[in-house]
């Protein structure tokens, strides 16, 4: 059985001329065991709720995943999607992606993220465990990752918080081949890798990956054991390649003809290329109907409860009627409150978290700055996984990766948040999660230099629009108390993609007095329209809309007439129909200028390129915010000056 998945990965990779075959040859023992006698899985409905979770981390050898899922009896990926390996509309990658192949879990590839992502994973099965029991949830979480996941940074926030949170049903099958893109590991560690899990807190064992025996007792021994497990699978990388083994020439190039020929005398595959013996296919089917009787027990055991409808909408990622929601954008609305949007959000939020009981939020070790904790959302902790409140710690890689992985789990939405200029750390994982359609939502404060007095290493500059040239992530910056909550509601919306939401932290007047309209849906709008004849349109962002309103107060004092528009989102306002565009931006003969506390890069594609972009090109200095916006000219009276002199 596992030279089927030996044969099935070479020749796939020889046939693409690209690709990785010695990972998927080396593991293929390993992998071949936990199928057989561990995995709780079913074919036949690769979404069922309470199967494991199998996360490839090391997702360069795709081909390992590939060739189990057809062998043990997915409709997808078909023998053809194997022969076109890495082609152009071929479901099989050259990473996996969970949004081409139903039955992964994860996109991979990025080394490290993969086993960060089985964290949030482990965390969301402990979690509903806690409020569904043993009936409906009741599955473990399993890794394959390599050296490079291990030696990656990300791992060591990940196993940090999976150590302290015990989440004793989460297992790494760690591919300790000992062989890196360069060679030996020797070439580049010397760290006791064991070592630095057990001191996280990890069970750690050890077996001959290609022993049979060794690795079930391995396995047994893990899952006996309530702390994460790390199992190191002493491997041959390329095993069968009777010159390549062992070497990193099998990593990521093809064997060749002549070897791979060799490989089949050595091991006695006589079948041709993408063909299985029926005896063996025969056995790798058996694998797909071992848990077919445990899915039949837990499905009569769901329509039993009369929790079912609730667990499945949940499960479903639906959103429950936003009871009292209205009636507190209307009280929003009529109170005006002069207030920074980062506790704006804590006020939304405290709403949220009431009626969505799938909200879990955390904070990387800045709840008090970022105001994500509710008095609805206690907290998660090895004690009491029904908590509904994460301290990630100083991990903000880490944490995006595992809210990543608990939004792709299903049945929790995840938020989690940091400084707006830590989102340099935590990019990566956001990028991934736009990538994989992850339903996460990204709180970012102290979004601008009106954090003041820490200075330019704290104070974003080029964050906002670094952020925004990422696909499918919603990058929004509310203007005010009533703006943020209409930003809340949208994220929450969003099904099939990330948000973020950059806040203030210095107060911010109101600038919105009618909630009967969610206005940010539509990315931007028209705040306040021009008096005087029109010949200015002021395009502003988050704290920056206020101060365009007093911009076109001196301007139509001047008797020239000003539109102010708030762009909350620019990703929601360019999949407005096209009419909409150009009625709010449009017009003959009409300056467009940008304000907005950040970098102008980006903002020519709405002012155009004989527009004004008033921002910070530089980066900011310590001093309190009223000083900071002085110096950096973004007051009325040093932007008015520059808007007359354009105009002529």
């Amino acid at each position: 059985m596992a030279n089927a998945v030996r044969a099935l990965s070479m020749d796939a990779v020889q046939a693409a001329n690209s690709g990785h075959p010695g990972m998927p040859m080396g593991m293929a023992d390993v992998a071949t065991v936990l199928w057989s006698d561990y995995l709780k899985f079913d074919p036949a409905q690769p979404d069922w709720a309470d199967r494991d979770r199998f996360v490839l981390s090391a997702g360069h050898g795709s081909m390992l995943i590939y060739a189990l899922l057809h062998l043990s009896g997915y409709d997808q990926p078909t023998m053809d999607d194997i022969r076109n390996f890495r082609q152009l509309n071929s479901v099989c990658a050259g990473h996996p992606e969970n949004f081409l192949l139903p039955a992964v879990e994860a996109t991979t590839g990025p080394l490290g993220q993969g086993l960060a992502m089985a964290v949030g994973m482990a965390v969301a099965e402990r979690h509903l465990n806690a409020h569904y029991g043993d009936d409906l949830v009741d599955h473990r979480t399993w890794v394959i990752a390599g050296d490079g996941c291990l030696m990656e940074g990300i791992n060591h926030e990940a196993i940090g918080l999976a150590g302290h949170l015990k989440l004793g049903r989460m297992i790494v099958l760690w591919d300790d081949n000992r062989i890196t893109i360069d060679g030996s590991t020797d070439l580049s560690t010397s760290e006791d890798v064991a070592a630095r899990y057990a001191a996280a807190g990890w069970h750690v064992a050890a077996c001959n990956g290609h022993d049979v025996a060794a690795i079930r007792s391995a396995i047994d021994e893990a899952v006996a054991d309530e702390r994460p497990s790390l199992i190191a699978c002493r491997t041959v990388i390329g095993k069968g390649a009777p010159n390549l083994q062992g070497t990193s020439k099998t990593h990521g190039s093809p064997l060749g003809a002549t070897e791979i020929a060799l490989v089949r005398e050595t091991l006695g595959w006589t079948a041709p290329a993408f063909e299985v013996p029926e005896e063996i296919a025969a056995d790798w089917r058996a694998t797909g109907e071992r848990s077919k009787d445990v899915h039949a027990a837990w499905r009569q055991r769901l329509e039993a409860s009369e929790r079912a409808a609730e667990f499945t909408a949940r499960m479903h990622g639906e959103l429950p009627q936003l009871a009292d929601w209205a009636e507190y954008k209307a009280q929003v609305a009529a109170e005006r409150p002069k207030m920074a949007t980062r506790k704006a959000s804590e006020a939304a939020l405290s709403v949220l978290t009431q009626t969505v009981p799938a909200l879990i939020g955390g904070s990387a070790d800045l709840t008090g700055s970022n105001n994500t904790k509710t008095p609805s959302t206690t907290p998660l902790t090895a004690d009491d996984y029904a908590g509904r409140y994460l301290n990630y710690g100083i991990r903000e890689f880490g944490m995006a990766a595992a809210m990543n992985g608990m939004a792709l789990h299903g049945g929790v939405i995840p938020y989690g948040g940091t400084f707006l200029v830590f989102s340099d750390y935590s990019r990566p994982a956001i990028r991934l999660g736009a990538l994989q359609q992850a339903r996460t939502v990204h709180v970012m404060t102290h979004d601008s230099i009106g954090l003041g007095e820490d200075g330019p290493t704290h104070q974003p500059v080029e964050h906002l629009a670094s952020l925004r040239v990422i696909p499918d992530l919603l990058v929004m910056r509310p203007a005010d108390t009533l703006e943020t909550a209409e930003c809340w509601e949208l994220a929450l919306q969003q099904a099939d993609r990330p948000s973020l939401l950059a806040l203030t932290r210095q107060n911010l007047p109101a600038v919105r007095f009618d909630a009967a309209e969610n206005l940010c849906a539509k990315g931007a709008y028209l705040l306040k329209g021009a008096t005087a004849d029109r010949r200015v349109l002021l395009i502003a962002t988050g704290s920056e809309v206020s101060l365009a309103i007093e911009v076109q107060v001196a301007l139509e004092a001047a008797g020239i007439g000003a539109d102010v528009v708030s762009m909350p989102c620019a990703e929601l306002f360019m999949e407005q129909p096209a009419e909409y565009r150009a009625g709010l931006l449009g017009g003959e003969g009409v300056l467009r200028v940008s304000i907005e506390a950040g970098t102008t890069f980006g903002w020519e594609r709405f002012t155009g390129l004989d527009g004004l972009n008033i921002g910070i090109d530089q980066f900011g200095a310590s001093a309190p915010a009223e000083e900071l916006f002085a110096r950096f000219g973004l007051t009325a009276d040093a932007i008015v000056p520059q808007i007359m002199a354009k105009l002529g």
